[in-house]
């Protein structure tokens, strides 16, 4: 891939060590990107690349409960994010669960790629889309939608 990419990774307690192995088997890739990350992932994953002698430029916010989803979310909002990998615990209630809507919200309303599994995150790291001069994701559209005019026909 040519294009250097914003990365935001955000991975609950009980996802932790899915993340870093994610991050460990796709270092070579993280190493030529920008990473931001919530507090305690970033500090791991910083320490998992460490130990494979690959120091990416890395931002670590706070903590997803301190604000850390709601940080991200403010630079999806404003453009700074090219791709976010939140691996979200969805057996256990979350304190925070508003900031984490916040954020998928944010990554979905401002068209940001965002993976919620290791399959997607592989799929989306892999796309050749990213590289590809022609492309350009549509914005999304939020009207009414009207059967008739698109020619639909109910069967």
């Amino acid at each position: 891939m040519r294009r250097k990419l914003k990365i935001a990774l955000v991975a609950h307690d009980n996802r932790k060590v899915d993340i870093i192995d994610w991050v460990i088997y796709n270092s070579s890739f993280l190493a030529k990107h920008s990473l931001v990350c919530t507090g305690t992932t970033g500090t791991l994953v910083k320490e998992a690349l460490a130990s494979r002698d690959i120091h990416p430029d890395m931002q670590i916010m706070s903590s997803g409960p301190m604000g850390g989803d709601a940080e991200i979310a403010a630079m999806v909002v404003r453009k700074e994010i090219d791709l976010a990998v939140f691996l979200i615990d969805d057996l256990h209630p979350q304190p925070h669960e508003a900031d984490i809507m916040m954020l998928l919200r944010q990554c979905r309303v401002h068209n940001v790629p965002i993976a919620c599994n290791r399959y997607s995150a592989d799929l989306m790291i892999t796309s050749d889309l990213w590289d590809d001069e022609e492309y350009i994701p549509m914005d999304p559209h939020y009207e009414v939608f009207d059967r008739q005019k698109l020619n639909l026909k109910v069967k």
